[in-house]
């Protein structure tokens, strides 16, 4: 059986690939959840990866959750209330839980349709481009159930509350130029452009002093529930983590030289 989750190292930059073409890529499945959240173990207990580009294989990015399996009520969709309870909080919410405690910085490369927990997916990273061939559907409604995977904490916090609310309760779907317009994706390219493009950000991320990298996204995420004076007492406990490394030494050097700096994580 192939791997549900294609891992990919370049250098210092992973890909993540959703490896089940032919389902249109569904993350409701346990082997795909595990995938991911060990992929997210891997690269936080490692200093190695410095950026990590999501993506899927074929011609979908995500379907979100398996629907054959939600009409047989299979896995997490199986049952009492209860156990479908449990079955996503053990389940699927792993995903977001994980991704959002991800160290390094994650790139969608939305490669074709998103939709449902596909959308979220993509939301779940730091930073999106999309192929023009892409569409984005928060799609719960269609199906008489709700965002389950933090769809409704992560869709207004990246388009507005009022977006938000329009993709959530019409389920309706927006094609790439429309998820630019609303500042659900960075860019958009053509498709044969989009790893090109997707990768030419990671090593635009790669290149800066990684631990330095790590600690502003940390503060990024951090910032989306401290007030303004929380925040600053912890850039100010943690900014001299960064003044006492190697690699700042190097940066100013590098700096007062008009040089490219070479960082190594010290």
């Amino acid at each position: 059986m192939d791997d549900p989750v294609l891992v990919q190292r370049d250098g210092v930059i992973e890909t993540w690939t959703i490896n089940l073409p032919e389902e249109r890529n569904p993350i409701s499945g346990e082997d795909v959840i595990d995938a991911l959240v060990a992929c997210v173990a891997a690269v936080n207990a490692s200093h190695e990866t410095r950026a990590v580009i999501v993506t899927g294989a074929g011609s979908a990015f995500s379907a979100g959750g398996n629907v054959k399996d939600m009409a047989e009520g299979r896995g997490l969709f199986g049952g009492k209330p209860h156990q479908q309870r449990e079955g996503y909080r053990k389940g699927i919410q792993r995903i977001p839980r994980a991704m959002y405690n991800c160290d390094v910085p994650l790139i969608a490369a939305v490669n074709g349709p998103a939709v449902g927990a596909g959308c979220d997916l993509a939301l779940m990273c730091d930073m999106r481009i999309a192929s023009d061939t892409a569409f984005f559907a928060e799609s719960f409604v269609k199906l008489g159930i709700i965002p389950g995977d933090g769809g409704a904490w992560l869709l207004p916090r990246a388009i507005g509350a009022a977006r938000a609310a329009e993709m959530t309760l019409t389920g309706d779907r927006g094609d790439a130029a429309t998820a630019l317009e609303w500042g659900l994706v960075s860019r958009v390219v053509a498709p044969e452009q989009l790893l090109d493009e997707a990768r030419g950000l990671a090593e635009r991320v790669a290149v800066n002093p990684p631990n330095s990298v790590r600690m502003a996204k940390k503060l990024l995420r951090e910032s989306q529930h401290l007030s303004l004076d929380s925040l600053l007492e912890l850039s100010a406990a943690m900014q001299p983590l960064s003044h006492h490394t190697a690699d700042h030494r190097e940066a100013v050097s590098a700096f007062l030289e008009k040089r490219p700096g070479s960082f190594t994580g010290e």
